[in-house]
């Protein structure tokens, strides 16, 4: 019932695809990493990766990420360019037999934690996203100027307390984490070889001092305006990948939120094409976000699912949860999995089974003595998967 995928970062992932292939993934969902942002992915380029995962018995079946660059998110005089640069790598996607497309809209960072080392009663090991402790790095760390009115005064105080007891060496471990460890290996604009990378970053934040929510929707629906039709042509799924976490952070604007903001994206621009990464990790950190209401309102947009789970804490605060075991009710949200994935297949849409990854993964038994991508650990993830689909058998059984 599921079509279980697994993230691959290419030859430099520590976990091969020799691995992949006896996890039980059929899937892989990875990117061409060594093009820099805003160029073409050639098709001499796709078929090279592509071969690759086949020889391993596996199918590319996603895309994550072809990045939009941050001239299309600022809506620089280059856009243009870049976004003619975007439409001709989905139409050699397509020639490749390669049609599922993820794509973010977060200025300059992606996804944002504060600890990759965060041990759990069981001795597992997870991340964790502290608020306060982000609002230090941000103000009293990177000393991003007048950054004190973008966040609430208790927790700035709170932050100003978390700075004073911090090391040197803990100010520089935790600037490390955001700028480059989490970054870096995905599509990062800074790695480890930028000089002065806390420098480097507070540029990257300036260029958008003058773009508020409302512009950024208006470059994120001009954005939809160039690659849609494109898209429609080829028969590629587009998929936006929401805020993670799902609110402002560094004076930033977030626009992929809600399910107001979903709403919006897949109406501006109306097409089958224009749809969503489904992450409950990321939407499932507010609690207003309804997650299984939310996949029966959007489910035939609905176009890749990030499953993984959390347990909130106070201030906007959360660590990541084994799948089954945090906050959120893996049950009913994969109850309405299977609910659209049926309806889809009652339709006779070729593209009923919805790419389904465990995203992220607890740091488990001999994880801890390999070097994998944080968040992105061989056994942790293997039991996730292995669960998610022990769920999705159950509930088909149930409801077919």
């Amino acid at each position: 019932m599921l079509l279980k995928t697994w993230r691959w970062f290419g030859a430099n992932d520590p976990v091969s695809l020799k691995d992949i292939r006896q996890v039980g993934a059929t899937g892989i969902v990875t990117a061409l990493h060594h093009i820099p942002n805003g160029e073409v992915w050639e098709v001499s380029e796709i078929l090279k990766v592509k071969n690759q995962i086949e020889n391993h018995g596996l199918t590319w079946e996603v895309v994550e990420s072809l990045p939009v660059s941050e001239g299309i998110k600022q809506a620089t005089s280059d856009r243009d360019r870049l976004i003619s640069n975007y439409c001709t790598s989905l139409r050699n996607l397509a020639a490749c037999g390669i049609k599922t497309v993820v794509y973010n809209f977060m200025p300059v960072l992606d996804w944002a934690r504060t600890d990759l080392e965060y041990r759990l009663p069981d001795g597992s090991e997870t991340m964790y996203f502290d608020f306060p402790t982000f609002i230090a790095f941000d103000l009293f760390i990177l000393k991003r100027t007048d950054g004190e009115k973008d966040y609430p005064s208790h927790l700035v105080l709170l932050a100003k307390e978390i700075a004073s007891q911090m090391s040197s060496e803990e100010s520089e471990k935790l600037a490390y984490n955001i700028i480059i460890k989490t970054q870096g290996f995905i599509d990062g604009s800074i790695d480890g070889n930028t000089f002065n990378p806390k420098q480097a970053f507070l540029s990257l934040i300036d260029k958008y001092k003058y773009i508020d929510e409302t512009q950024l929707r208006e470059n994120l629906h001009y954005f939809l305006s160039g690659i849609i039709p494109v898209a429609d042509e080829c028969g590629v799924r587009m998929c936006i990948h929401p805020d993670d976490p799902p609110f402002p952070l560094l004076g930033l604007p977030r626009i992929v939120k809600t399910a107001e903001d979903l709403r919006w994206i897949i109406e501006v621009v109306p097409s089958p094409a224009n749809g969503i990464t489904f992450c409950t990790g990321s939407l499932g950190v507010r609690a207003d976000n309804l997650l299984p209401e939310m996949i029966h309102e959007f489910g035939s947009h609905i176009h890749f699912l990030h499953l993984r789970n959390l347990t909130r804490s106070a201030n906007g605060s959360f660590n990541e949860a084994g799948h089954l075991d945090g906050e959120l009710n893996m049950t009913k949200i994969m109850k309405a999995v299977i609910t659209e994935q049926l309806r889809r297949r009652k339709e006779g849409r070729g593209d009923w089974q919805i790419p389904v990854r465990p995203d992220h993964g607890l740091k488990i038994l001999s994880d801890f003595s390999r070097n994998d991508n944080p968040g992105y650990p061989l056994l942790g993830r293997m039991k996730g998967l292995a669960q998610l689909e022990g769920l999705a058998k159950g509930i088909a059984a149930m409801i077919e």
